[in-house]
């Protein structure tokens, strides 16, 4: 009878991970989408390097990878979220409710929703609108190259054999170094995006990069 029962504790149901699969194949999709239509052909290298005033389709190019980031990050995350608040999961829409997918994916959703339109408020309000354009074009590079980094972690955190509760930690240690790297490449990058006057520049980083980052772990993880 023990045996039985040992042998009842042991048996795991497998994950059916088929659902990052779809999601993973079609941020492929749009990214083949984004290059041969919207971004004309354009190689790889050609659009990594391509120059604000010779390039076209900006705001599609950047709507694009939004939403790739969006998703493969709340795909990533989204198992390490502890529950769903009560008031989200309550809820529903034909019967269904959020899980903690989709709650992750809301509220990724919210955070580059808000921070975007703060953003765009921002510039307008110190007198650089014309600077947007040029920050959105910049911030697209850096965010096509980290949602490839995604892709490739979402790949590994699901179907290689790793723990994931260790891997949590080095996440945290991956997201920090993003966000440091992100911060100097704003400040330093050639195209200037960030206003000339320091006070600015300070403001910016306080208010539109690390409140919106504290207010998504808020969501997220308490």
């Amino acid at each position: 009878m023990p045996s039985s029962q040992h042998f009842v504790n042991q048996v795991r149901i497998p994950e059916n991970n088929d659902w990052v699969i779809f999601i993973l194949v079609g941020c492929i999709f749009l990214y083949v989408f984004m290059m041969n239509v919207i971004e004309r052909d354009a190689s790889l290298k050609d659009f990594l390097l391509q120059k604000y005033f010779d390039a076209s389709n900006n705001l599609p190019s950047w709507i694009i990878t939004s939403c790739v980031t969006t998703l493969t990050l709340s795909v990533l995350i989204s198992q390490y979220i502890p529950i769903v608040p009560k008031y989200i999961a309550d809820l529903q829409l034909l019967g269904y409710q959020l899980n903690k997918f989709g709650y992750t994916l809301l509220a990724v959703l919210f955070f580059y929703l808000l921070k975007s339109t703060l953003g765009f408020l921002f510039y307008q309000s110190i007198g650089d609108g014309k600077k947007w354009t040029i920050f959105y074009f910049t911030s697209t590079k850096f965010y096509f190259i980290l949602s490839f980094l995604l892709i490739i972690l979402c790949v590994a955190h699901y179907y290689f054999p790793i723990d994931k509760n260790k891997m949590f930690l080095y996440y945290i240690c991956f997201f920090s170094f993003v966000f440091i790297f992100k911060v100097f490449f704003y400040l330093f990058h050639k195209n200037k995006i960030l206003p000339e006057k320091w006070y600015y520049k300070f403001l910016y980083i306080c208010t539109l990069q690390i409140a919106p980052l504290l207010l998504l772990w808020k969501l997220l993880f308490f």
